[in-house]
């Protein structure tokens, strides 16, 4: 079965957050424990993630605001990690913000997974011209959230299965033609 890496942003993803609530309440889902979420470090936070996905090869990677940043770069820079597919949720804009620049800038490579960014047209923290131009440069399909502010708890999202739909359209979408690592043999 395919695990759901869900990677949170800046200052984590606490209850009631969605990203909180799908890990607690999906068994495949796993949240990934990024280290000082007050003060990441991209080179860091790479490592920490690159890691999760060696012991979960072929998983669906789910991350939101920062941490959807943190998966586009993994994904760029090292495409062979075995990941079936990327949500990326309410990317945040890293020029301009001391406690993210480190993030910068966001590259704008085509994936080599399928992927979806949800994006919200009135989010603090990118325009939604520019969320459409880097979804255009990864190859993702782009799904217009509305006015949905950062889709985080300020906006009104605690609970929202809308984001396990999403990523069970990725898993639909790559059902066809997907094929997991065969599983390793460890030397005794």
């Amino acid at each position: 079965m395919t695990k759901t890496l869900i990677v949170p942003g800046l200052d984590g993803s606490p209850a009631p957050h969605w990203q909180h609530w799908w890990a607690a309440t999906d068994p495949m889902a796993l949240m990934v424990d990024l280290s000082d979420p007050a003060r990441p470090l991209a080179a860091v936070w790479e490592v920490e993630l690159a890691s999760v996905i060696l012991h979960h090869p072929d998983c669906v990677l789910v991350g939101h605001s920062l941490g959807a940043v943190l998966i586009a770069r993994l994904l760029v820079k090292w495409p062979q990690l075995r990941v079936r597919a990327a949500l990326l949720v309410a990317p945040a804009e890293t020029a301009g913000h001391d406690r993210i620049g480190d993030f910068g800038p966001i590259p704008e490579l085509p994936f080599h997974v399928p992927a979806k960014l949800v994006a919200s047209r009135n989010d603090p923290w990118m325009s939604f011209g520019r969320a459409a131009r880097l979804a255009g440069a990864w190859n993702a399909d782009l799904v217009d959230q509305g006015l949905a502010g950062h889709i985080n708890v300020a906006s009104g999202f605690g609970p929202w299965p809308g984001g396990m739909q999403h990523r069970d359209d990725l898993l639909r979408l790559t059902a066809p033609w997907y094929r997991p690592a065969p599983a390793q043999r460890r030397a005794l």
